[in-house]
């Protein structure tokens, strides 16, 4: 198979993550015979430095015409003092609307070997998935700035959800709760928010077409408490753009470093966008130190999702949980191995 790719290694310790991804890309791509070709691009304040805007033309395009794209890591305080049009993470808004990519699926796994850095005492190992709505809610609805009189300057943002947004969202959690343990929970906050009772109204007549999964809502708020008290009572999560941005950052804190968690960006097609859920990290970058488990799992869950290679994204993953399992480790859980050895560490067991 040739796979076509996009890379946007972005800011900070993007690029030495995505190098890491792409050095394990190659190893495995070799063992099983297929050939991969890399564009990359500019994308967030690297593409702000050079081109004065987040996300340029040219970079839109190479993802339209790419297979896949692989992402590292935007933003940064050089940054934050630029207006909001023009900040960093407005590249990723941009590519996932331009790509049509409105589910994000966010692996939360406890690795036994990990347990002890779950701050949980009595956490067992889990494996939950969280499905987030990407491109509706809050973060597009119609936001502004107004004069309220006396009360002086006001601003509001819109939570906007149609019926068909919910529909496709709510179908990636069922179709995906049938593929794993049949369990799926939905998120929202419809004891006051009206966005969230149309949410849960499309939610329930979906559940009827999966009579075989074991459906049940939750409240956000309690949602948020249930992971902390028993994160092993989830499996499949489906939630809102702003709730499941929430909840996936607070579960990826359940397994031990923010550092393991990869994620995929979907649309109706096989094209998607791959990225570690973890940010620029700035204060490590160049240090050689940054862990880049969750971008080489992201690139298992490429392989998986958008090239349906299930035998190379599970050797992949064992190669991850096996180093683990050996007691090869980076600094953020626990070890003293830099990027690049455990890299190769990743190498060795393909």
């Amino acid at each position: 198979m040739n796979l076509n790719l996009a890379l946007l290694k972005g800011d900070g310790i993007g690029p030495e993550i995505v190098d890491s991804a792409i050095a394990v890309l190659d190893k495995i791509c070799a063992k099983y015979n297929h050939t991969v070709k890399y564009n990359e691009y500019l994308a967030g304040g690297c593409a702000i430095d050079a081109t004065g805007i987040p996300l340029p033309e040219e970079t839109l395009k190479g993802c339209l015409e790419s297979d896949s794209v692989l992402l590292g890591a935007v933003g940064g305080p050089k940054w934050d003092t630029l207006p909001g049009h023009l900040r960093p993470e407005k590249a990723l808004l941009g590519v996932r609307k331009a790509l049509g990519l409105y589910a994000n699926i966010r692996p939360a796994t406890l690795y036994p070997a990990l347990s002890e850095r779950c701050p949980l005492r009595s956490a067992k190992a889990f494996d939950i998935v969280i499905i987030r709505e990407l491109t509706g809610g809050i973060y597009f609805g119609k936001s502004g700035r107004e004069d309220a009189g006396e009360m002086g300057e006001a601003a509001f943002d819109t939570e906007y959800y149609t019926v068909k947004e919910i529909e496709r969202i709510g179908r990636v959690g069922f179709e995906t709760a049938i593929k794993r343990n049949k369990k799926l929970t939905s998120i929202d906050k419809a004891n006051v928010l009206e966005s969230s009772r149309l949410w849960r109204e499309t939610m329930h007549k979906l559940a009827a077409e999966y009579p075989d999964v074991d459906y049940s809502d939750m409240l956000v708020d309690n949602a948020a408490m249930q992971l902390i008290r028993d994160p092993g009572q989830f499996d499949v999560i489906v939630t809102s753009n702003m709730f499941g941005d929430i909840l996936s950052d607070e579960a990826s804190q359940l397994t031990g470093s923010i550092g393991m968690l990869p994620s995929a960006s979907l649309g109706e097609g096989t094209r998607g966008m791959y990225e570690p859920i973890h940010g620029s990290a700035p204060d490590i970058a160049g240090k050689g130190v940054a862990n880049p488990l969750a971008t080489i799992l992201s690139v298992a869950m490429m392989l998986r999702y958008s090239f349906n290679l299930e035998a190379e994204a599970k050797e992949i993953e064992n190669a991850v949980e096996t180093a683990l399992n050996n007691g090869h480790l980076t600094r953020d859980i626990g070890g003293e191995l830099g990027t690049a050895a455990i890299t190769e560490e990743i190498l060795k067991l393909i």
